[in-house]
């Protein structure tokens, strides 16, 4: 990982854990997560946001006030809207994609959930993803949404990615061990 992006997911978690014990405390993880969903949404949907929160040329105070009546606007939840403003005071907004994430993240282990990312040569069938989050569940403990793409470049096989751990059972990678081997051997 670069340095600056560890520094601003260093800079989120620090942030998504204040938002998420005191939304625990106060027994709101749905409000907070209905919060998260609007607030990426939003981020989504809108240059102008993600501008505001990115440009240096913007003053804290403009920040400020602009992303607290955003927050009104959208009627986020109150601890969210309160952190955005003392990240705005801060110069902190940088980080709301990453703090979005992370919470998101805190959330599903909350519910004792885990995405799993699958790269695959060819789309999942539903037979194949059910069978597949059957077994990474087993193994993992936790129920497992899987977030499929493709890579045609696989050849064949999956590539499979939960948390820091990953499993690469992909023609591609066997093709490339095999390559290594041979430049060994002579």
């Amino acid at each position: 990982m670069s340095e600056p992006a560890s520094i601003s997911t260093g800079i989120a978690e620090r942030y998504a854990t204040a938002i998420f014990e005191i939304a625990k405390e106060n027994n709101d993880l749905a409000g907070l997560e209905t919060g998260i969903n609007d607030l990426a949404a939003a981020l989504g949907d809108s240059a102008e946001l993600r501008d505001l929160i990115a440009s240096p040329l913007v003053s804290r105070a403009e920040q400020e006030s602009a992303i607290t009546a955003v927050a009104d606007k959208m009627g986020l939840h109150a601890i969210l809207r309160n952190t955005l403003g003392l990240m705005a005071q801060k110069r902190r907004l940088f980080v709301v994609p990453q703090l979005v994430q992370v919470l998101r993240d805190m959330l599903a282990d909350e519910r004792g959930e885990v995405t799993a990312d699958v790269s695959s040569a060819k789309a999942l069938t539903k037979t194949q993803m059910d069978k597949l989050s059957k077994t990474l569940s087993e193994r993992v403990g936790k129920t497992v949404t899987i977030n499929a793409t493709v890579d045609e470049s696989l050849i064949g096989g999956l590539v499979v990615k939960v948390g820091s751990k990953m499993i690469d059972s992909s023609i591609r990678s066997k093709l490339n061990s095999l390559q290594n081997a041979m430049k060994e051997v002579g």
